[in-house]
């Protein structure tokens, strides 16, 4: 091979590898939605229902929010705390902001807080995305994650104190229950609490083996609050 040669066989094999390697970057880097304002976990935390409190969770949707270009706005998860052990009470709708929201896609899910809580609310298996931009396995799915960590009644207010809705206050994984809701909005019954997207039924336990029992995999709500 002439030295000719051997400089055009190097500079291919080197533009070759700099292809692979971009190639390989791109696929690596996850979608991007800087304009989503409302998404549902891609993933639970690591300890179940246990997030070390609201703040934990808050970081989780953030951390999430980021990685999907969407970091720059302040992420609060849909969680209520109870009034137990000295603590205050915190509302879930008292937490997301003013709306309006809309997911990955650009699907508006509700215009406003009252809205959220109204039946009018755009939540259904078809809308219920990821940060991710993947729908979230509803009941129409073998494996279903339907349930959605809220520890939150109907309207968006927290539980009394008289029995644990939370997990802890979100720091228990074992022993405990967390009310859930259901992001398709639908259940076995065709009665209005098992169809809700916010207060379906408690869990089973909180650690992620009972949480996945019941139906879900500790996934959170998660709103762009300003």
């Amino acid at each position: 091979m002439t030295g000719k040669s051997t400089l055009v066989a190097i500079a291919a094999t080197a533009l070759a590898l700099a292809c692979s390697a971009t190639s390989s970057q791109a696929q690596q880097t996850p979608p991007q939605f800087p304009n989503m304002t409302f998404f549902i976990t891609s993933t639970g935390g690591p300890q179940g229902a246990n997030f070390g409190g609201l703040e934990g969770a808050d970081r989780h949707c953030q951390t999430l929010a980021a990685k999907a270009g969407a970091g720059g706005k302040t992420w609060r998860a849909y969680l209520s705390t109870q009034a137990v052990g000295g603590a205050t009470a915190v509302n879930a709708k008292d937490r997301i902001g003013k709306g309006p929201w809309v997911n990955a896609n650009g699907v508006q899910i509700a215009s406003s807080v009252d809205d959220l809580h109204s039946a009018n609310n755009k939540l259904t298996a078809e809308t219920s995305v990821a940060e991710t931009g993947k729908l979230v396995p509803s009941r129409l799915y073998t494996v279903n994650q339907h349930d959605i960590l809220t520890g939150t009644q109907a309207d968006g207010t927290a539980f009394p104190p008289d029995r644990d809705m939370t997990c802890g206050n979100w720091t228990k994984n074992g022993e405990g229950s967390a009310m859930v809701g259901h992001t398709d909005r639908m259940g076995l019954r065709d009665d209005a609490p098992s169809k809700s997207w916010n207060t379906s039924h408690p869990s089973r336990g909180c650690d992620l083996p009972a949480l996945i029992t019941t139906g879900g995999a500790g996934l959170l709500y998660c709103f762009a609050a300003n």
